[in-house]
């Protein structure tokens, strides 16, 4: 598949920013994923509100926030290859159709709290198989280092739109109401909606070729389910539930996934411990959201700095030392710092995020082009659920110890990760 634009620099050769947003088809999809991105956190946000406000539960509230990470990983595995195996074009316009029309029904709709759960559960368990697409579409439309900071920018542009989204939730709820601010949450999923049906041309379905074996896949051929001569033959959740368990049959494929979904998930779990930490050290007012805001601050910073000005081969040899930087600074919080230093080792915390950026060519590389679609959804879908797994994981601990000494535990955590990747890449000569 060929970009509308001209093509941008092949692997071997540094990208630039101008580079990638020079290609229109990107353009589009940067624009759409960041505008969906806000509308996910302003619609997070509202039901949030309504929630607490309709029920006065602190934990129903709390469940909506948090009921659309784990029905994910379950989708990638049921419908996941969806992504590799439709018009792309039409996917897309579904996916934030659905988006579009569950936001809707929430604002017009007087629903029970335990239908908005479902509802939003429901539209999790599809959510791999929109996004796998939409990244698929990027990594054909982008090569080598234009890629990585393809995928650069996407994590800039969606971090700030998930802060802007969720700054605006909190005025727009106060000053229109939650119904009115779900309302113009769904127009925004209308508006990427048409912005993809009128500029994304209408792509054809991929090849439906059988992918190539993996190693595990030809070590034990008497697992593969009968296939015909085109891929295409047997039903969705067959492939879905075959496509997913072959990737995690592949050993490179697995180590991939795991350096991309384990720091994270050490670090979600220290996040969410910022509130009582702040209320065990009686720091003052505000003091919580400011702090949470200086990690997703720290990210931007990071993703920028080393996708900017440093080499494609040097990002790849510094992902233990970035996964480094993103753990210990958490150790910090066993010393009970002060305010302002708990900001700047958040901030800190931050910049290790970019060592996902020396992850993206390897995992590109490693997953066979025709699982692409349903590769992109796991890695998303796995990103989504362990957010959920860490904080349960380290509120645990911070009930037998406290909210500090969890925190750094999970930092420490992180470091021993770093080890494990960093004893992989010499295990593997350096590659």
């Amino acid at each position: 598949m060929t970009s509308d634009s001209a093509s941008v620099p092949a692997r071997e050769e540094r990208a630039t920013y101008g580079d990638v947003l020079a290609d229109r088809r990107f353009r589009l999809l940067l624009a759409t994923r960041t505008l969906t991105v806000a509308a996910d956190a302003l619609r997070i946000m509202t039901l949030s509100v309504l929630v607490f406000a309709t029920t006065g539960s602190p934990l129903l509230s709390a469940l909506t926030f948090g009921i659309g990470f784990l029905p994910q990983l379950a989708g990638s595995f049921l419908l996941g290859s969806l992504a590799d195996r439709a018009r792309p074009r039409r996917l897309v316009i579904a996916g934030h159709g659905l988006q579009c029309l569950t936001a809707a029904v929430m604002g017009v709709a007087h629903l029970p709290v335990a239908a908005i759960l479902v509802l939003l559960a429901a539209v999790a368990g599809l959510t791999p198989v929109f996004s796998g697409v939409t990244n698929r579409l990027v990594a054909e439309t982008l090569t080598g280092d234009a890629y990585v900071l393809g995928r650069s920018l996407s994590n800039i542009c969606a971090s700030a739109a998930q802060l802007t989204g969720l700054a605006a939730g909190g005025a727009a709820v106060a000053l229109l109401g939650p119904r009115t601010t779900l309302l113009w949450s769904a127009g925004a999923y209308l508006i990427a909606a048409v912005a993809i049906r009128v500029r994304l041309p209408d792509l054809p379905a991929p090849e439906q070729a059988v992918p190539e074996q993996s190693a595990a896949e030809q070590a034990a051929p008497e697992r593969a389910p009968r296939q015909g001569r085109r891929r295409g033959t047997g039903s969705v959740l067959r492939h879905s539930w075959y496509g997913g368990a072959a990737l995690l049959a592949d050993r490179r494929v697995r180590a991939l996934l795991l350096a991309q979904w384990l720091p994270p998930m050490f670090v979600a779990g220290a996040e969410s411990l910022i509130v009582p930490f702040v209320s065990d050290h009686r720091m003052p007012d505000g003091s919580a959201g400011l702090l949470l805001a200086c990690l997703p601050v720290g990210m931007l910073t990071g993703d920028l700095a080393v996708g900017r000005f440093v080499r494609p081969a040097v990002r790849e040899r510094l992902v233990p030392t970035l996964v480094v930087v993103l753990g210990l600074p958490l150790a910090g919080f066993a010393l009970d710092p002060s305010w302002v230093v708990c900001a700047v080792l958040l901030f800190l915390t931050g910049t290790g995020f970019a060592y996902a950026l020396g992850l993206q060519r390897s995992f590109l590389d490693a997953v066979p082009q025709a699982r692409r679609g349903q590769a992109f959804g796991l890695l998303s879908a796995g990103l989504m659920s362990v957010q959920g797994v860490g904080p349960a994981v380290f509120g645990t601990v911070a009930e037998f110890t406290d909210a500090g000494m969890a925190m750094a535990l999970a930092g420490l955590a992180t470091v021993c990760a770093a080890g494990g990747m960093a004893a992989r890449r010499a295990g593997d000569g350096g590659r």
